[in-house]
């Protein structure tokens, strides 16, 4: 609307407003044909408007994606693999006696294998990783696996079967069965295992047991001294509760003392209370009050079903309740040497597992190669928070290991 009809407009409210004052004769016509003006232009205007509004409504709904299979099929298209050399497989593997689910992607074959081990126990990391092993896909041949009792595995399988099965030592053999079909399927000698939390443990088991199927291990949320870390966690907890002046959280805290003492095995319940406020002040993920953007994640996942993603904390509690107590009783103080290079990435805000416990047993410990990496700007889950960096630092003091060993064949 320019300067002129705004005038216009201005002075037939003027008159509708002194519209029971009689008006002389001669403005009678000036006064009509301004209202007929601005009854006409106030027509129009709806018109654009509901116009505008039927369109953006219509826009809106063409957009999309309008549902879960809508926006996974576009993450799908995204990260597809098309390079000729390339492998983009989701597969059931017979693993320890059961169907177990691996995804296997990389742009070229040739590159060395990474296995990564999740963490939880029981929580899948298959269903984030369309967010940050994308990267990892250029450089390596990445498999997530998805551990018995853990998404699309704990899916495939009757729970209550599997149930006796859930023991570590069942695990460390899962592990060494994964990576002799890797090693198999394709042709590698070697190949690097990265162990995040409780996968950290059965990277350790594999460090030590099979040090001549690695090029590298690296740890990751290392576990190291399981109850010290604890008892540290449990101290960041008051400490910032005290500080915070948080009366339930003192009280919660303090009906668990003294948290992961000697001799005093810890339960499910406990740990949960611990966790609950280790969370809600920033030492499990830096400067975030829970993982709930995890879980969230799965909900793009292209590997994973509605059933997936809506059992994938069932399985994690399922798994949990069965192996954390005992993963918690954990020390490999006592482990001294690993016979192949390891390397170490720390997040300086982790008291979930604790950092400065990972990086105290690191110190002392003796290897062909070794390297510890700090993340500054996370607590426990580095991949999700520095995910540039974590590629970087895969790339700069993993990678070397499996050129020397002539793992990679020159790109021509």
């Amino acid at each position: 609307m320019d300067a002129r009809d705004s005038s216009v407009a201005a002075r037939a409210i003027q008159c509708d407003v002194c519209e029971n004052v009689r008006a002389p004769e001669s403005a009678s016509s000036e006064l009509a044909q301004v209202k007929t003006y601005f009854s006409r232009s106030a027509t129009l205007a709806a018109l654009v408007v509901t116009a505008w509004n039927v369109g953006a409504v219509a826009a809106a709904e063409s957009v999309g994606p309008h549902n879960r299979e809508e926006a996974q099929k576009i993450m799908a298209e995204m990260r597809r693999i098309v390079s000729p050399k390339g492998v983009e497989r989701l597969e059931k593997v017979r693993i320890g006696g059961i169907d177990q689910w691996l995804s296997i992607r990389g742009v070229d074959k040739r590159n060395p294998v990474l296995l990564y081990l999740h963490g939880g126990p029981g929580f899948s990391v298959m269903a984030s990783s369309w967010y940050f092993s994308r990267g990892w896909e250029e450089y390596f041949t990445v498999v997530h696996w998805d551990q018995r009792g853990a998404g699309k595995t704990y899916v495939t399988n009757d729970p209550e079967k599997i149930r006796p099965t859930m023991t570590k030592e069942r695990m460390v053999k899962d592990t060494e069965e994964v990576i002799t079909w890797l090693r198999r399927e394709f042709g590698k000698e070697r190949i690097f295992v990265l162990g995040h939390s409780w996968g950290s443990y059965l990277g350790i088991e594999m460090a030590q047991r099979h040090p001549d199927w690695l090029h590298a291990y690296i740890g990751m949320g290392q576990v190291t001294n399981a109850p010290e870390s604890e008892r540290r966690g449990w101290r960041y907890a008051m400490e910032h509760a005290q500080r915070a002046k948080d009366q339930a959280a003192i009280r919660d805290l303090q009906s668990i003392a003294p948290y992961a003492a000697d001799g005093k095995p810890v339960t499910i319940k406990e740990i949960m209370i611990q966790r609950k406020y280790l969370n809600i002040y920033g030492g499990y993920v830096y400067h975030r009050v829970n993982s709930d953007h995890e879980g969230e994640a799965a909900k793009l996942a292209p590997e994973y079903t509605d059933d997936d993603v809506k059992n994938l904390w069932t399985a994690d509690d399922f798994a949990e309740g069965i192996l954390l107590p005992e993963v918690l009783k954990l020390d490999f103080t006592p482990l001294k040497t690993l016979k192949c290079p390891t390397i170490l990435f720390v997040g300086r805000y982790d008291y979930d597992v604790s950092a400065s416990a990972a990086a105290e047993w690191f110190e002392h410990l003796q290897a062909p190669s070794k390297k510890i990496v700090w993340f500054e700007r996370s607590g426990h889950m580095m991949h999700t928070e520095e995910p540039g960096k974590v590629l970087i630092s895969l790339v700069e003091f993993a990678r070397p290991f499996a050129e020397r060993a002539g793992d990679i064949e020159p790109t021509k």
